[in-house]
C-alpha cells in the first residue's frame, strides 16, 4: 500500500484526484504495475488508477485475465473499476479509504455481491485507511 500511496501523491501533484494503484504478481510477490489517476491528463474518464494497472499488465502478458494478481488501491474501487477487476479475474483487492459516495465494492452498487458477478475476488478494506483518506481530504480541502 505504501507504493499505492506514493502513486496517489504523484496524482495529486499533477492535479488529479489522488488515487494510486499497484498490481502485484501473487506468485512472485513482485510489483508488476503502478499507476495513478490520469483522467485529466489523458482526457479519458476511464483512466482510473485501477484500470491503468490492469491495462498495463494485460498488455505486458498478452492476456485478458490476471488470476494470480493482487490489487492495492488507496480508495474503494468505483463500480466501473470493480467491474474491470471482476472481468480481469484479479485474485484479491486491498483498498485503503472507504468511499460511501462513489464506491462500488462495500458501498453503492456492491458489484462483487451481485449474483451476476462473474468472479468475486477476496476483498480487504481499510488498509492504511487513515493515510489514504488524509490524501483525499487534503486534496479537496485545498480546493474549497
Amino acid at each position: 500500500m505504501d507504493e499505492a500511496i506514493k502513486q496517489a501523491m504523484l496524482s495529486a501533484a499533477s492535479g488529479e484526484v489522488p488515487i494510486g494503484a499497484v498490481l502485484v504478481d501473487g506468485l512472485t510477490n513482485e510489483i508488476v504495475a503502478c499507476s495513478h489517476n490520469l483522467t485529466i491528463q489523458d482526457n479519458d474518464p476511464t483512466a482510473h488508477a485501477e484500470i491503468n494497472v490492469i491495462r498495463a499488465r494485460c498488455r505486458a502478458l498478452g492476456a485478458q485475465r490476471l488470476p494470480d494478481h493482487d490489487l492495492y488501491v488507496t480508495l474503494e474501487p468505483c463500480p466501473m473499476c470493480a467491474a474491470a477487476i471482476t472481468n480481469a479475474r484479479i485474485r484479491r483487492v486491498y483498498f485503503g479509504a472507504y468511499d460511501p459516495k462513489g464506491g462500488g465494492v462495500e458501498h453503492g452498487a456492491k458489484i462483487f455481491s451481485h449474483p451476476q458477478c462473474l468472479h468475486k475476488p477476496d476483498v480487504i478494506g481499510g488498509v492504511m485507511e487513515e493515510q489514504c483518506a488524509r490524501l483525499l481530504k487534503d486534496f479537496f480541502g485545498d480546493r474549497r
